[in-house]
């Protein structure tokens, strides 16, 4: 069995019909619950979650060293409150009963579990509503305030520094295609500020095979382009742009900084609002449609020009090629006289 020290790293779990509310402990990369709260998480009584956890031990499902810790913990107990010593078990043992007692709730509860886990070992940290409402968000802001600042001194690329400000927001979910559909508004919002043109139409405006690198100022692999860098819009910025966009993203992180600073809870559609006040303050047009180039029209002509490109290369090469056994032929040649001529001295 493990020692564990009481921490403030919790959370609120609601079931969604609202009528489940636990306090859910987050230690070591994973989630506890004592058998009470597993009791009320499953609706069962008490006995019949400990006769499983009991079961899963002794069928050597799961070993209690690794998945079982001692935590202090304050109950009530009559008209006053008691630290007490109690065990809790963590996710795999939750799991392992929510199977045996075939209880729906423990899939939903597996569910926000693990996304809340990904969320806490990513960011190092996780936000909870509930407890923002009650004034326990445990040096939330303390680290948010240090996760922005080590964003600002990164070497990232600029608008992936503004998507690192997003992922602290409240309510992100990286896997939701809300959020997916959201940063390529962002995206959008920032090109078409610097450069008048949506990611879809850099890349179809500015995909040339006639041109040195086929347009592109940035590429994954320096002075070689790939098929992954021709359809990313942000690669094709000029030097001027660039600038401009570094101007805005600087603002935005000492904004966000700020904002951190001030112990102020943001949700992505604060940010957007406050990257709307960065761009107008800023004296650039805001994108308020869709674009002219669609994403799959833009990718078409962006390959179509790689694939000149690449053909183009492969003929210089062999021009090059050429060139070089030319001149490594004159080289022989021009061997071959100077030793003619030499033996030729020789014998006179």
């Amino acid at each position: 069995m493990m020692e564990a020290s009481n921490n403030d790293n919790m959370l609120i779990y609601r079931s969604e019909d609202g009528k489940i509310k636990i306090d859910v402990r987050f230690e070591n990369e994973t989630v506890w619950l004592s058998l009470d709260q597993m009791a009320t998480l499953f609706g069962r009584d008490k006995s019949t979650i400990s006769r499983h956890v009991k079961n899963v031990f002794e069928e050597g499902e799961l070993s209690p060293e690794a998945t079982v810790a001692n935590f202090a913990t304050v109950q009530a107990e009559g008209n006053r409150e008691v630290a007490r010593n109690i065990d809790y078990y963590n996710l795999d043992v939750i799991i392992s009963v929510g199977y045996r007692v075939k209880s729906q709730q423990g899939t939903q509860f597996r569910i926000w579990a693990t996304q809340r886990l990904r969320e806490y070992i990513i960011k190092g940290f996780a936000l909870n509503d509930e407890r923002f409402k009650t004034g326990s968000s445990y040096n939330y802001f303390k680290e948010l305030l240090g996760r922005i600042r080590e964003i600002r001194l990164s070497e990232k690329v600029f608008y992936q520094q503004i998507k690192d400000i997003y992922k602290t927001s409240i309510d992100y979910n990286p896997s939701a295609d809300m959020t997916l559909a959201f940063f390529k508004e962002v995206q959008n919002k920032l090109l078409w500020a610097v450069s008048g043109k949506t990611a879809a139409e850099l890349v179809y405006y500015r995909a040339n095979a006639s041109l040195p690198m086929m347009g592109l100022t940035s590429t994954e692999q320096e002075g070689k382009v790939t098929k992954g860098d021709v359809v990313v819009g942000k690669n094709y910025l000029n030097e001027k742009e660039i600038g401009q966009l570094k101007l805005i993203v600087e603002q935005f992180l000492a904004y966000a900084e700020a904002q951190a600073l001030a112990e102020k809870p943001m949700y992505m559609h604060d940010w957007v609002q406050k990257l709307r006040l960065v761009l107008t303050m800023n004296e650039k047009n805001i994108l308020e449609h869709a674009g002219t180039i669609s994403h799959k029209l833009a990718v078409a002509k962006a390959t179509k020009e790689y694939i000149a490109y690449k053909e183009q290369q492969r003929q210089i090469e062999h021009l090059d090629s050429i060139k070089q056994f030319d001149q490594d032929l004159k080289r022989i040649a021009l061997r071959k006289n100077n030793k003619k001529e030499d033996n030729e001295e020789n014998n006179q």
